[in-house]
């Protein structure tokens, strides 16, 4: 068997859909039996991608015409077909929405969520366009839809009208660098960010989903907490109203924003918070509040969108709080910061619970998921 993964988005960003396109064929080339071949292709014209190379996968770079130029003409219903390009398969995987014109082989689509249909005055403009107009063109040509929780599942059936049997749930991973840092490097940390005080942690892209304004309405309110809050993220859409309601804070002098963090000091940052805080209006699966628990952080977590299951099954220690009400979460917050025996308990089981979504399971669901399809393929052809 042949698999062609897209994997324009891991060489193009490193947060969100990069990540997860980067952890799953990494994972999946781990677990490809030695007869099927993974190809990872991707667009770069300019020869500026980053690095791509994957232990036991064939890189397959396209260099003959930029990608955008390709998008275009496939926006109007002309250029050469993705296959023609990438080269013939028996899968092809899109993890990133949007299915391109296939003329030949299975194809699988990953739609980790629907907030652009939900909540669309929270995505950025271009990106509403372009997910809007493609979508249901995608759901109706693609052989099976991929999403990253039980709840966007159901969101593709009511949204999107896609039957169940054309789904399939495959939960990410969170990657095993996240665990418990010991004091020394947490004590590196603090000097290198210059954060000598108590801090409540919050991690996400400065854009309106995850609603930062509120958790800093909700941290002005925390007026005993003689700490900070640290919010880490990069630059999003509409992120400037964002950046303004930061700098004129009543607490302006106790919030700091950090927007270039490398994963070791993030490691170290979730393990040495008081609390992590995650005030989310919707997410398909939630990585923060589950690497927070991987390094032994307490969570409190909206209850929005997937987080109710990613965040509520058996053995969990996060507090999910229903809905956005200022002074339920200052009280749930104060109640968490105080609490020192549920700080314990988050802190010896958090890494346990985030330790049953492992990449590993994933890539090997999705490989099940691809075997499936070439089956259903040639029973088609007998």
């Amino acid at each position: 068997m042949r698999v062609c993964v897209d994997i324009q988005a891991a060489v193009a960003q490193s947060a969100g859909v990069g990540r997860y396109v980067h952890e799953m064929v990494r994972h999946l080339a781990a677990t490809l039996p030695p007869e099927t071949e993974l190809v990872l292709f991707y667009f770069d014209f300019l020869r500026r991608a980053r690095s791509a190379s994957v232990s036991k996968a064939v890189v397959k770079p396209w260099r003959l015409a930029p990608g955008s130029l390709i998008q275009q003409l496939w926006k109007r219903g002309m250029g050469p077909p993705f296959d023609q390009l990438a080269g013939e398969a028996d899968v092809y995987h899109f993890p990133n929405f949007i299915l391109p014109p296939l003329h030949r082989g299975r194809s699988v689509v990953t739609i980790h969520d629907l907030s652009f249909i939900r909540l669309p005055d929270t995505t950025e403009e271009k990106n509403l366009q372009y997910l809007t107009a493609r979508i249901r063109d995608t759901v109706s040509r693609a052989d099976l839809i991929v999403t990253d929780s039980e709840f966007s599942a159901r969101e593709a059936e009511d949204l999107l009208e896609v039957k169940s049997d054309r789904l399939s749930v495959v939960y990410p991973g969170i990657d095993t660098r996240f665990f418990p840092q010991e004091e020394p490097e947490i004590a590196r940390m603090r000097l290198l960010l210059s954060l000598p005080r108590p801090y409540i942690l919050t991690v996400g892209t400065i854009e309106p989903r995850k609603n930062h304004a509120f958790l800093i309405e909700v941290f002005e309110g925390l007026e005993e907490f003689d700490g900070d809050l640290v919010i880490v993220g990069r630059r999003g859409w509409k992120c400037t109203p964002i950046l303004e309601r930061i700098r004129t804070s009543s607490r302006r002098g106790h919030i700091r924003w950090l927007a270039g963090i490398n994963d070791h000091l993030l490691t170290a940052l979730y393990s040495g918070a008081e609390l992590f805080v995650f005030p989310s209006l919707y997410e398909g699966f939630g990585f923060p509040p589950l690497e927070a628990l991987a390094c032994g952080c307490p969570v409190v977590s909206s209850a929005a969108g997937s987080l109710a299951e990613i965040l509520g099954r058996t053995g969990s220690p996060a507090k999910l709080v229903d809905g956005f009400d200022r002074d339920r979460w200052g009280e749930t917050i104060r109640r968490a910061l105080s609490d020192s025996d549920w700080r314990h308990l988050s802190a010896s089981r958090g890494p346990d619970y985030a330790r049953q979504y492992r990449w590993e399971d994933a890539a090997r669901t999705m490989w099940e998921n691809y075997q499936r399809l070439v089956s259903i393929g040639r029973d088609r052809q007998g």
